[in-house]
């Protein structure tokens, strides 16, 4: 699983919903991340169908010369908003942000508007789909932040789906066994990222 690059900030107009592509730095991560995928042996380009997420998966997806299968269920949970703000440029000053420093602010409901377990179960079954779609392949799936803590959540059993956070690009490895076995290999690899991150 690989969340995405950095995105640009999107405020969506003539009622549409927020869907942004990449910076220029989030490109750089992108074909960065590329560059270290590429020679390991990915059979298969999986990407939510967020356009911050396939922009991503396209560099790899181009290198290996194949298609990116683009899948509705790995869709951040913020699929419906009408404003995409980078979390590094939230403010309290910003109408678009302001709500997310409100201590008697309720996070699930924020974060969650079609409902954490609606959420939750979308995700488990994309990640299923993926799996058994693809059995003895090995599959690059480019998603999003949320996706991935709640993806982990649900393998690894803690209670917090906040208690975990991905940088942009970092990969994290899961090995799918046929016994319906998960195993958690590794959680946000940024080393091939390390000089493109902001912090």
């Amino acid at each position: 699983m690989i969340r995405h690059a950095r995105p640009v900030r999107d405020d969506a107009v003539d009622g549409r919903f927020a869907d942004p592509d990449l910076a220029d730095l989030g490109r750089r991560q992108a074909e960065a991340t590329a560059c270290c995928l590429v020679a390991e042996g990915v059979d298969h380009v999986v990407s939510s169908t967020m356009r911050r997420a396939l922009s991503t998966a396209e560099p790899l997806a181009r290198k290996l010369d194949v298609a990116v299968e683009a899948l509705d269920d790995l869709r951040e949970s913020d699929h419906r908003s009408r404003s995409y703000v980078p979390a590094e440029e939230f403010s309290p000053d910003d109408p678009a942000t302001a709500h997310f420093f409100d201590p008697e602010a309720d996070l699930h409901s924020l974060i969650f508007p079609d409902g954490y377990e609606t959420f939750r179960a979308r995700v488990q079954r994309g990640f299923d789909h993926v799996i058994t779609r693809n059995p003895s392949r090995r599959v690059a799936v480019f998603c999003h932040g949320m996706v991935t803590a709640v993806y982990l959540q649900t393998l690894l059993g803690f209670e917090d789906p906040f208690a975990l956070f991905v940088d942009y690009c970092g990969i994290t490895r899961i090995a799918a066994s046929s016994d319906g076995r998960r195993t958690v290999r590794s959680v946000n690899e940024t080393q091939h990222i390390r000089r493109l991150l902001e912090r």
